[in-house]
């Protein structure tokens, strides 16, 4: 089976979608990662027509072929929050990976190269690996994050088996995060915000405490030289 990801498929880049990309662009290096860069293209590059079905022609290219203007597309709210927060867990979805039984990868690889699934169906069985994996893995973590790590990389493990699959794990994936983890997903980015404007406090503060500093030493070393000279 050869996944396609046709125009009619492609949505707005959200939270989800956006958290979900970097964490499989994050990953070890694996077979499926031209086809996460081809995704990534469409992801960000809506399709040439408008919603309204109108064209711009744009301008002529030295091909002969003409190249339509695409409209900048809205930034996702906190995009570079859930950019780190992608990256981050890929890295702790790196040290569960090993824990997560084979049989239940091939177990859902198989559901989804059954072409007569539809897209509620997938996502039930995405929902139910998640739910068997977290019965059976001791968790340190607390349920919606073990949840939503286990999830995308029970998603990459997938892609990693059969690349030509990773356009409907994707969309399967965050249709899952959207419908059972949302809210969690945006408490991450409020606290990820919170940490680094706190970040960003200290360092202003630590700055602002050495400059102080260094007026105060400027000012000792002028009045023990006005006292020599004196």
């Amino acid at each position: 089976m050869v996944d396609q990801y046709n125009e009619s498929d492609w949505q707005e880049p959200s939270a989800t979608s956006i958290l979900v990309y970097y964490f499989l662009q994050s990953s070890s290096k694996h077979a499926f990662f031209p086809e996460l860069d081809a995704l990534g293209q469409q992801l960000w590059a809506p399709p040439l027509h408008s919603q309204s079905g109108d064209f711009d022609d744009g301008e002529l290219q030295t091909d002969g072929n003409r190249c339509g203007r695409l409209q900048n597309r809205e930034p996702v709210a906190n995009e570079e929050l859930f950019r780190v927060i992608g990256t981050q867990l890929a890295e702790l979805g790196d040290q569960l990976a090993a824990e997560i039984e084979p049989s239940l990868v091939s177990h859902l690889v198989r559901q989804f190269v059954a072409d007569n699934l539809s897209r509620e169906e997938i996502t039930r069985h995405l929902s139910q690996t998640v739910q068997e994996v977290m019965r059976r893995m001791p968790l340190g973590m607390e349920k919606e994050k073990a949840m939503l790590v286990i999830a995308m990389v029970l998603a990459r493990n997938v892609a990693k088996t059969v690349p030509s699959l990773l356009h409907r794990v994707f969309s399967t994936t965050v249709n899952y995060i959207n419908h059972n983890l949302q809210d969690y997903v945006n408490n991450l980015a409020r606290e990820e915000g919170m940490a680094k404007s706190n970040w960003i406090y200290l360092i202003l503060t630590t700055a602002t405490f050495l400059v102080q500093c260094s007026e105060v030493r400027t000012t000792i070393y002028e009045s023990s030289a006005n006292a020599t000279a004196a």
